[in-house]
């Protein structure tokens, strides 16, 4: 969702920048409910990291340090997962990094959005990732979306590292994390997110285009690299719809 501009239409509700249609703006209180209950879900989910970092040979210092300083779980489990199999660690590494390429794209419009000090900047930096920018891209207007932001970053960093310790620690008791479901829990609440906030035929064609590419570049990539593929699904779609003929002549329709 993209920023309000701050005019009512009439009916209580803000217009969206763009193309976005208007939206009725939040109350503090629900933003902080859907806030706490991503955190919470997918910050339960660091038990699984831990168990299989510990699992793929790293020490307990080291896999905490990943869940502190990366904090990003796709990319930590790409790491650890490619360890795991005997892959080499400098391609692991590699797979990781642009793996979490991603984040810097989500960085870009939540820096318009949130506006945050100069000072705080390296800070907020560290806690833009899918679930924050999900949530935070959710919400009509600056203040829903700096609580959505803060909310979620905070209650989901705070447990990531409290149960990434704990599953670390628990490892050989706990045993395979896909027993648990744990593994799930975090695609499954940002699948959860994104649905919604597929409203329009051109952003479910992006949506599932992404989806097949990823999947058909999952065997015959490196880890990571399938999801940088994917986003070539958004320019491939709209260059598409803008060769597609409008209805009765005039301007594309959504």
């Amino acid at each position: 969702m993209t920023e309000t501009a701050g005019t009512a239409d009439g009916h209580g509700t803000q217009r969206a920048d763009g193309d976005r249609t208007a939206s009725v703006p939040r109350s503090d209180r629900a933003v902080v409910r859907d806030a706490l209950g991503v955190g919470v879900a997918v910050g339960l989910s660091g038990f699984a990291f831990g168990v299989t970092s510990a699992g793929a040979g790293l020490t307990l210092l080291q896999t905490c340090a990943l869940s502190l300083l990366v904090f990003t779980g796709a990319s930590q489990f790409a790491l650890v997962g490619a360890l795991a199999s005997g892959g080499n660690p400098y391609t692991a590494a590699a797979g990781a990094f642009f793996l979490g390429v991603r984040n810097a794209f989500y960085g870009l419009r939540l820096s318009e959005l949130l506006h945050v000090p100069r000072a705080l900047r390296p800070f907020a930096a560290q806690w833009v990732i899918d679930e924050t920018a999900a949530v935070a891209l959710a919400q009509s207007g600056r203040r829903a979306v700096r609580i959505g932001f803060a909310v979620t970053g905070a209650t989901l960093y705070v447990l990531w590292n409290l149960t990434t310790l704990l599953g670390a620690l628990g490892a050989a008791a706990l045993g395979d994390p896909r027993a648990w479901g744990l593994d799930a829990a975090g695609p499954a609440v940002f699948l959860a997110l994104l649905a919604p906030m597929l409203r329009t035929a051109t952003e479910r064609a992006v949506a599932g285009l992404a989806v097949v590419l990823v999947l058909v570049g999952m065997p015959l990539l490196p880890a990571g690299v399938p999801v940088l593929v994917a986003a070539l699904a958004a320019p491939v779609v709209l260059a598409l719809r803008g060769r597609v003929p409008a209805r009765g002549g005039k301007g594309h329709g959504r």
